[in-house]
């Protein structure tokens, strides 16, 4: 083959290679989900209320058994996202209603509830600073944003309990309200996760679900 035949082909062959690194470029960016912003029409030094749910089965998309977030967003519809923007410096109120079973940590430290105001959360109602996960319903998830210092652990609810969470989610009937505030900082993408085996069936149980943006992976976007 001639030294121009080579070079075409090296060509050809490079042309692949680029095409084949932008169409998985463009797929990654196709399969995030939707920004959900809490940041349009915010006025300064007035808090943000955050309202979310953690199921145990989404029931649709690409992976319909896995746990989930859905977050209710402003103009009040629930979307099946864990990319959540947010004004800096402010208060954020969270609730999050929580469907799924629990189960004991397999760290116990982790029932500790830390970087949220008064380092508290209520719980059905009710303050508290600690959850024994040894104890009654065990631990669903967690909340958990490491840049943040923040981790609050959600209740799991009672299995044998009428549950009416039809798929696909959202879902309603039997849950625990779990409250609890923290202020963002300044702007930048801090990540929270769920640190009990969310993923389980996963090596270590900390991959599918607990590492997946969407599902209990995701981004507190501050921006300005």
């Amino acid at each position: 083959m001639s030294r121009g035949g080579r070079l075409s082909v090296v060509l050809a062959m490079f042309a692949v290679v680029v095409g084949l690194c932008v169409f998985t470029a463009m797929a990654f960016l196709r399969s995030n989900p939707a920004t959900v912003d809490f940041t349009q029409g915010h006025v300064a030094g007035q808090p943000v209320n955050l309202t979310v749910q953690t199921v145990g089965v989404i029931g649709t998309g690409v992976h319909p058994n896995w746990v989930s977030y859905l977050v209710l967003a402003p103009d009040g519809t629930w979307v099946h996202t864990t990319l959540w923007k947010l004004p800096p410096d402010t208060r954020i109120n969270m609730t999050v209603d929580q469907y799924d079973s629990g189960s004991p940590l397999r760290n116990q430290e982790i029932g500790q509830i830390y970087g949220v105001a008064g380092n508290q959360a209520t719980i059905n109602g009710k303050a508290t600073s600690l959850v024994d996960s040894n104890a009654g319903n065990g631990v669903g998830h967690t909340f958990s944003v490491p840049d943040l210092g923040i981790n609050v652990p959600l209740v799991g609810v009672d299995p044998n309990n009428p549950n009416d969470c039809s798929h696909p989610a959202p879902c309603t009937g039997t849950h625990n309200v779990i409250k609890f505030s923290f202020t963002t900082p300044g702007p930048g993408n801090y990540r929270f996760q769920c640190f009990i085996p969310c993923g389980l069936g996963f090596l270590y149980g900390n991959g599918g679900p607990m590492s997946t943006i969407g599902f209990m992976g995701g981004f507190l976007e501050v921006t300005a």
